[in-house]
């Protein structure tokens, strides 16, 4: 809520000399009724008028307030923007396959890699954001959007067994990832487009070789930054047996040298992250792309919103009228 004449705030200052006015008023008054002697009352009950001596006074205080708010003219308003992006749209092409569940980064390579990620979607508040996910196959988690909360939901939401209980066909197709992503970026106007493919195994399935997409990401103006996640050597990978996991420890394959060809092919850059620390320093490497730059166009109009105290003020008016007038009616 906002107010059109703030100044008539000032007028509240008045109620200042008003209260202590009152107060000596008050403190001066002599007694209607004459006694000798008060003890015979000393220990009588008081009436509940004795608690109302003073309602007419905060009642007419109320309604001074009241006015004085009416008189700064209270304004809601309803209100859009339609807000240009003008910067850079990514892609998070993410790898879900059953070896993302190996735990050389903690609790396991998926998981850290969904932590360091929204880290960066929440650095990144004006940019729009989408999410791809593959295995042996890719789809669209979520399309672009500057809307991060349901994107967050969304990368939350991606389970790290998803290929294990078969609601992905299981294994490496780099190329359909950075396919997919390329598919909602190719007709974005943004000056920026840029595609952050994080994968810690060999291509090994799909229908496009990862070369042949980078190549379709260049024609597209599109970057890729490719991180391979996984330490070097052998990793922890829980086996599930029979009444519990068993820890296996398997070889890391990545295939670097086709990462960092799709990076060089497409104007980015190849990491390796070995450790979640390291992960972080990429993603704040990759934070230093240029910044998205917007124009907003605002619209408001503005309703006044003085009914309420004016009612109040009415209502409070009246109640001392009539406590006046009957309760506390005095008698000359």
């Amino acid at each position: 809520m906002t107010f059109a004449n703030i100044e008539y705030f000032f007028l509240l200052l008045l109620l200042i000399p008003y209260i202590l006015w009152y107060v000596l008023k008050n403190k001066k008054k002599e007694p209607t009724l004459l006694v000798s002697d008060t003890t015979a009352y000393r220990y009588a009950p008081k009436s509940y008028k004795n608690h109302l001596i003073h309602a007419p006074f905060i009642l007419r205080l109320f309604t001074f307030v009241m006015v004085i708010i009416i008189l700064a003219r209270p304004q809601t308003s309803n209100s859009w923007k339609n807000t240009q992006v003008e910067g850079i749209d990514i892609m998070l092409a993410v790898d879900v396959s059953t070896s993302m569940l190996a735990e050389d980064l903690k609790p396991n390579r998926l998981e850290a890699a969904k932590q360091v990620a929204s880290e960066f979607i929440a650095g990144r508040p004006n940019d729009n954001i989408g999410l791809t996910i593959f295995a042996a196959e890719a789809f669209t988690q979520c399309p672009m959007t500057t809307d991060h909360a349901v994107l967050l939901n969304l990368f939350h939401g991606i389970k790290t067994d998803m290929a294990q209980r078969g609601m992905i066909q299981d294994g490496t197709a780099v190329g359909m990832g950075i396919a997919n992503a390329v598919s909602r970026l190719k007709d974005s106007k943004a000056k920026s487009k840029v595609i952050i493919l994080l994968t810690d195994g060999t291509n090994n399935a799909g229908d496009i070789s990862p070369l042949t997409a980078a190549e379709i990401a260049k024609s597209f103006g599109i970057r890729v930054y490719t991180i391979g996640v996984g330490t070097n050597g052998l990793a922890p990978y829980p086996m599930p047996v029979a009444g519990g996991v068993q820890y296996l420890n398997v070889p890391v394959e990545i295939d670097t040298k086709t990462l960092a060809a799709i990076a060089g092919k497409t104007d980015g850059e190849f990491y390796r992250a070995t450790d979640n620390k390291k992960l972080e320093d990429v993603y704040k490497d990759i934070d230093k792309l240029e910044k998205t730059k917007l124009n907003v166009k605002q619209y408001s109009k503005r309703y006044e919103a003085y009914a309420l105290f004016a009612w109040l003020a009415a209502v409070a008016l009246l109640l001392e009228i009539l406590l006046r007038m009957t309760i506390l009616k005095k008698i000359p």
